[in-house]
């Protein structure tokens, strides 16, 4: 089996992301109110509630005494509450001197904004009141267009479009450090190409809110890389995430980095910005959705879909986008093209050369099944059982066999020298697979040496 199926692309929600950064990036992340307010909205259910419990206590709450909050029904939602706690700094874990019991304590930071943002207090998040009405304001409509349009470019760029050109050099570091493609250079002459990798063929299969957060969290890491302010970059994020759509917020008194990161989201199609010296941007609905997360297989149907699939295997697509006629071409075989339709055939080669790809089954049917056309979503299940489980079969197929290296002994002259050395040969773990009847074993590369020395040691012995 190739490698290519090995590689798994990731693609968490924004806690997730929060719990692996540093303690300290943390606590200083915490040190605006309405960044404590945000992430306190996002905990788990549970979790909210005993940050409420204990936002206003200052003494440590042991471990027992929160234990005792929640029934024993209860007591795995207990655990994920206290752990997604413990992971954010909010609380922290510690053994008093003297006490046999630990406790709990929540961050200072944390604790003091937290309850500035309860009570009303503390610094809020911009606002353009006092700039006056916005004569270039924008609908929710026109936002959402413009989101729509410049994350196809990006999309576009994946797949080979001329649509390439139009990415600065930053969007292109980013899509080459997230490994969703690759650079070459062609000789001497430094001519580059762009090609897209296994990662790049799992996103381009993902739903639009997990391709989203998946591409901003690496933008994230990248930021890091590059010694931007990671913690008020997150800060930006959150506020644009919690701000409605349409609403219209301020460019003045922005971190440098900020402002930077701001137009990078502009590209991406997370913001609006009608021209650089604007004095106030729009968040789009793409960033509306970031700290709600991302999931790779939501259940979710678009309401614009366009894809029919019939239980003979061919699939049509209703579109005139050269972008859905390159994603659905990962896995589909082209028939014949026409004027707002593409017909294709899912075949068995079409579906081995995605999984060769990267791609997996559940992929292919979950793009299949959110994309689905109108008329195919009045069926139940939206995707005929019959395609459903010959698609899984054929992505299978390439599952059968496995490949590893290893070394063929044969030409044993009597049947103990045989077993001698292939008892050896599995208490080492090397023995790969062995034929008693013919005298033939194969034994790993690795391990071939220290089996070769072991059999001439014998032979002497012997």
């Amino acid at each position: 089996m190739t490698a290519y199926g090995s590689v798994k692309l990731e693609c968490k929600n924004l806690l997730q992301y929060l719990c692996s950064l540093p303690a300290g990036l943390l606590d200083d992340l915490y040190k605006h109110p309405a960044t404590c307010m945000a992430v306190f909205r996002e905990l788990p259910e549970l979790a909210r509630y005993y940050v409420m419990r204990t936002v206003f206590v200052e003494q440590p709450i042991t471990k027992c005494a929160a234990a005792s909050w929640a029934t024993h029904s209860a007591k795995s939602k207990h655990e994920e509450a206290v752990k997604s706690m413990c992971d954010l700094q909010i609380w922290t874990e510690f053994q008093p001197q003297g006490v046999a019991l630990a406790s709990y304590t929540m961050g200072r930071n944390f604790r003091q904004n937290l309850q500035k943002a309860i009570t009303g207090g503390g610094e809020v998040w911009a606002n353009t009141d006092h700039l006056g009405p916005d004569k270039h304001g924008k609908t929710q409509q026109d936002l959402e267009k413009y989101a729509t349009n410049r994350w196809d470019i990006l999309l576009q760029f994946l797949v080979g479009s001329a649509a390439s050109n139009s990415l600065t050099d930053d969007l292109q570091q980013i899509i080459i450090f997230a490994q969703l493609m690759k650079r070459e250079d062609y000789g001497s002459s430094g001519m580059k190409c762009y090609s897209i990798t296994t990662k790049g063929f799992q996103f381009l299969l993902l739903d639009k809110p997990s391709q989203v957060w998946f591409f901003v969290s690496e933008y994230l890491k990248w930021a890091h890389e590059h010694h931007l302010d990671l913690v008020a970059i997150l800060r930006f994020i959150f506020e644009i995430s919690f701000t409605s759509t349409g609403k219209d917020l301020p460019m003045e008194n922005r971190h440098a980095d900020v402002m930077r990161c701001l137009q990078h989201f502009r590209e991406m199609g997370l913001i609006f910005l009608r021209k650089r010296k604007s004095h106030r941007f729009y968040p789009t609905q793409l960033a509306a959705n970031l700290v709600n997360g991302a999931s790779q297989f939501s259940s979710a149907v678009s309401l614009n879909g366009f894809i029919i699939a019939e239980t003979n295997y061919r699939v049509y697509a209703y579109t005139d986008s050269e972008l859905h006629y390159r994603i659905l071409s990962l896995f589909c075989e082209t028939l014949y093209r026409l004027p707002s339709r593409n017909v294709m055939q899912i075949t068995r080669e079409s579906v081995q050369t995605a999984v060769v790809n990267g791609i997996t089954a559940d992929q292919i049917l979950h793009y299949i099944r959110a994309n689905a056309h109108p008329d195919m979503q009045k069926s139940d299940p939206i995707i005929a059982s019959t395609i459903v489980d010959q698609v899984r079969l054929w992505a299978m197929e390439r599952d059968r066999l496995t490949f590893r290296d290893g070394v063929l002994l044969n030409q044993f002259l009597a049947q103990k020298d045989f077993e001698v050395l292939k008892n050896y040969a599995k208490d080492l773990g090397a023995l790969i697979w062995e034929n008693s009847i013919k005298r033939y074993m194969v034994v790993t590369r690795d391990g071939h040496d220290q089996v070769r020395r072991f059999w001439k040691k014998y032979r002497k012995e012997t």
